[in-house]
């Protein structure tokens, strides 16, 4: 039933196209669904397509937390700079290099009516073209009685960092269709009143409906001036000794950043798009999504050579989570994507024993006599 509402919901809203014509959306099985195939030679290295979100929220927690972000594309808002202060926990830190930050703060826009916060013109009218004006709180955004501040309040109650959704994202599809799209359904759904199918969306099968849309094609996004930044660092010709210098600077920002933050160095949100969407899973994937414009465009790349004919796929699992064992994979998966996995990896290992990773290892200090905590700090590092 996700799928289908993605569908509808794609079709209905509109959604920016790909870079380039080289895949094709085709049914697969009842049990897989649809999936993504190459329709030409895909090179190694190359971008396969370019995607624009449907919608796209930042997560709730990391808002709070002062991740600034835009509130349409979520592209970084703060200075490289102004991000290793707040990430560090020292105000006078500075950055070599200002000049690589990417960062326009010239071109920032709030909205004139709650004071959010976007990273250009076009955002701003973007949104407002989309949703806000359905969504904007006016005077009221610090206002803990408005519905929509009780809303984000009682998820925040419920879904602790580190975050996977946002029930803003259900509230801008909900506003996205509610704004400047009723005559267009009425014409696409001739006999039935839009204000009825939406109606379903309130209901608990159809609450539930929006939940599964989300958690099950949810795609994560992440934006950072701090990386761009370092990128920018990285591609510098530089004489050996300074580079060894700019180096061992940066290896000692990011060890400051993780004693004083952590791991949650990104402003992070989430995004529905079509086409990925549609891209199944597989532990040995032929390619791989990321968001090198620092914003909520999605790219994704080939990992490898891709046939025309042949499906692309991407991990769900990140590098560490691929290398545990299948029924460790498969545990994840069914918890968090309600599937089991069935790609050339998973049947190549079939016949392995059903215990977790964990499980594996515990029985391995047992048999070396190691205490049980022994490497606990290892197992930790995993997670």
């Amino acid at each position: 039933m996700a799928a289908s509402m993605c569908d509808v919901f794609s079709f209905c809203v509109g959604v920016a196209g790909p870079a380039r014509v080289a895949v094709e959306v085709r049914f697969v099985s009842s049990a897989k669904g649809k999936g993504l195939f190459a329709t030409q030679l895909i090179r190694k290295g190359e971008t396969i397509f370019v995607e624009r979100p449907l919608v796209a929220a930042q997560f709730l927690w990391n808002a709070l937390y002062r991740y600034r972000a835009c509130d349409h594309c979520l592209r970084a808002l703060e200075k490289a700079e102004e991000n290793a202060q707040r990430l560090t926990g020292k105000p006078g830190q500075v950055l070599p290099h200002p000049e690589l930050c990417p960062v326009r703060k010239d071109l920032h826009q709030n909205c004139p009516h709650c004071q959010v916060t976007y990273c250009s013109a076009e955002c701003r009218l973007a949104a407002a073209e989309q949703y806000h004006q359905i969504l904007c709180p006016g005077p009221s955004q610090d206002d803990p009685a408005h519905p929509l501040n009780k809303l984000q309040e009682a998820w925040r109650s419920v879904h602790y960092p580190p975050e996977t959704a946002s029930i803003m994202l259900m509230a801008r599809m909900v506003a996205t269709v509610k704004q400047g799209q009723l005559e267009l359904l009425r014409r696409l759904f001739t006999e039935a009143l839009y204000e009825e199918a939406l109606s379903q969306w309130f209901t608990p099968d159809g609450f539930r409906s929006l939940f599964a849309l989300v958690g099950t094609n949810g795609q994560g996004i992440g934006t950072s001036s701090l990386s761009q930044w370092v990128h920018a660092c990285d591609a510098l010709e530089l004489k050996p000794q300074d580079r060894e210098q700019l180096d061992a600077f940066i290896d000692q920002l990011y060890k400051d950043i993780e004693a004083a933050t952590g791991e949650f160095l990104n402003c992070e949100g989430s995004g529905l798009f079509v086409l990925q969407s549609c891209c199944n899973h597989s532990c040995v994937p032929n390619a791989e999504t990321s968001f090198p414009e620092n914003n909520f465009l999605l790219h994704v790349t080939a990992l490898e050579d891709i046939k025309p004919g042949e499906e692309i796929c991407i991990s769900y699992l990140d590098c560490c989570q691929r290398e545990r064992s299948r029924h460790s994979r498969h545990k994840i998966l069914r918890e968090n994507y309600l599937f089991v996995c069935s790609c050339p990896k998973c049947l190549a290992e079939a016949d392995e024993p059903n215990m977790t990773s964990e499980e594996e290892e515990e029985e391995e200090e047992e048999e070396e006599g190691e205490p049980e905590d022994a490497e606990l700090g290892d197992e930790m590092t995993d997670v």
